[in-house]
């Protein structure tokens, strides 16, 4: 088992900030676990206890589904070059619309983006580093730019249109409250 801590200290948000990829995991009371790979400059650590993230327009709404009838959440960084260290921070999280009061008060942490569909807040209880040791090497290339060319094509009408036909639910049928809080 890995040295666990009450909040981040200085060395895990400067291993934060370096990471290129992190890994989000969330659960309703049943149904379908959930676990994204999240990429691009999504992620900011507030302070040492609380962690925001941007979740961009996809093919499923699973977190903030999740979310809503359970607010656990992890958050997972792995060091996939130097010194290997798997990072865990465990918390309660809330998703936030476009349409909720707090929304301005993140969004700006954030580059501007059509395709910005809710943005997280992980309050955290918990945080454990491990050794990582049989995690590989991998050399990061780039950001893909594929959502970001598939979201302005689509443009803000378009994004919205297919939030209302693809993301109001979870695969398990847990409503995202996508369309009432974003004031669709």
């Amino acid at each position: 088992m890995g040295k666990q801590f009450s909040e981040l200290s200085p060395m895990h948000i400067e291993f934060i900030a370096a990471q290129k990829i992190y890994f989000v995991s969330t659960a309703a009371d049943t149904g379908t676990v959930n676990l994204s790979p999240k990429g691009g400059d999504s992620l900011r650590v507030i302070n040492s206890t609380t962690i925001a993230w941007l979740n961009h327009t996809g093919s499923g709404n699973e977190s903030a589904a999740h979310v809503l009838l359970n607010p656990r959440m992890t958050v997972m960084f792995c060091a996939f070059e130097g010194s290997p260290l798997t990072l865990r921070a465990y918390g309660s999280a809330k998703v936030l619309h476009k349409g909720d009061a707090q929304w301005n008060e993140y969004i700006e942490l954030f580059p501007e983006s059509v395709a910005s569909r809710q943005i997280f807040l992980l309050d955290i209880a918990k945080v454990q580093a491990s050794c990582g040791m049989s995690v590989p090497y991998f050399s990061y290339e780039s950001d893909r730019k594929d959502l970001a060319k598939w979201s302005e094509k689509q443009d803000k009408a378009g994004i919205e249109k297919y939030w209302v036909k693809k993301n109001q639910q979870s695969i398990d049928g847990f409503e995202s409250e996508i369309v009432e809080r974003s004031g669709l």
